[in-house]
């Protein structure tokens, strides 16, 4: 959400984006949400580039806030999604925000994630911050801030473990929604994180399952993916050592994906 509404605000400061105009934004992950929940609230029409592979219940939330949706095919991955919301911008005239280049994404977390942090831990020991990676901009804008604040602090990056193109290796599709495209974001900062742990699909499942039924937290695949690798830190860190890892999303837009698989809504046989 604060990316969003860093985007679309500073798009109203340069007066590239007036009232009345269209929105266009490639989007497999909680951004495009967000976005069109804040199009919706200012009044701007919405247009969400999603791939087909994308859960459909995600793509029902987006046309609930009253957006609509262009679907491009999965195997063009992330640059298919960017490329044909390039091309709707410049046939129509759309506004898009391009959350992969625009620096206000980053910006938004400098300014509002970052600073929330170094108050909740102000006087208080922090010795990782893990974050996966989407668009690249949590990690870069609170990663730049906190290391700024604690030179001491290890930012650890996370990404799947079958698609790891930060570590140079080969991309490949994976069941991470808003995770890893096959292309490195522009306004990513690849001096901020220290470290690169790989996580697979199913530690990002089991995880984020983990989350909700053993401590009340109803998270998405990339939210299970980021503990999985904090777990994965804390294996190997010093006693002691205090680790935060960033939650992005919720599990409800995920309801016909890889993280509710072989749960149903049939009544329990056995009970004890």
């Amino acid at each position: 959400d604060r990316p969003a509404v860093a985007m679309i605000e500073d798009a109203e400061r340069r007066g590239v984006l007036e009232p009345g105009m269209t929105v266009v934004e490639p989007t497999s992950g909680s951004t495009g949400i967000a976005l069109a929940m804040v199009c919706a609230a200012k009044g701007y029409r919405f247009v969400a580039v999603i791939k087909q592979s994308i859960s459909g219940n995600y793509c029902k939330l987006v046309k609930l806030l009253g957006a609509r949706v262009v679907r491009t095919p999965t195997d063009e991955g992330g640059r298919g999604m960017v490329m044909k919301a390039q091309e709707l911008a410049e046939t129509h005239g759309w506004f898009l925000p391009n959350q992969f280049s625009n620096p206000a994404n980053p910006a938004g977390h400098r300014s509002t994630t970052a600073p929330e942090i170094l108050i909740d831990f102000r006087d208080r020991q922090l010795d990782y911050f893990v974050s996966g990676i989407g668009t690249g901009g949590t990690i870069t804008g609170t990663g730049q801030i906190l290391k700024a604040a604690r030179p001491d602090l290890t930012v650890v990056v996370t990404e799947p473990a079958g698609a790891q193109i930060l570590a140079g290796k080969e991309w490949n599709p994976h069941e991470i929604h808003g995770w890893t495209p096959n292309f490195v974001p522009e306004i990513l900062d690849r001096e901020v994180y220290d470290r690169i742990v790989p996580v697979t699909d199913l530690e990002a499942r089991d995880t984020a399952r983990d989350l909700a039924a053993k401590e009340g937290l109803i998270c998405g695949l990339s939210a299970g993916g980021t503990v999985a690798a904090a777990l994965k830190v804390a294996a190997d860190a010093a006693s002691g050592s205090v680790i935060l890892a960033i939650l992005p999303d919720s599990a409800e837009r995920y309801l016909s994906t890889f993280l509710f698989e072989g749960i149903d809504d049939s009544s329990d046989a056995t009970l004890r």
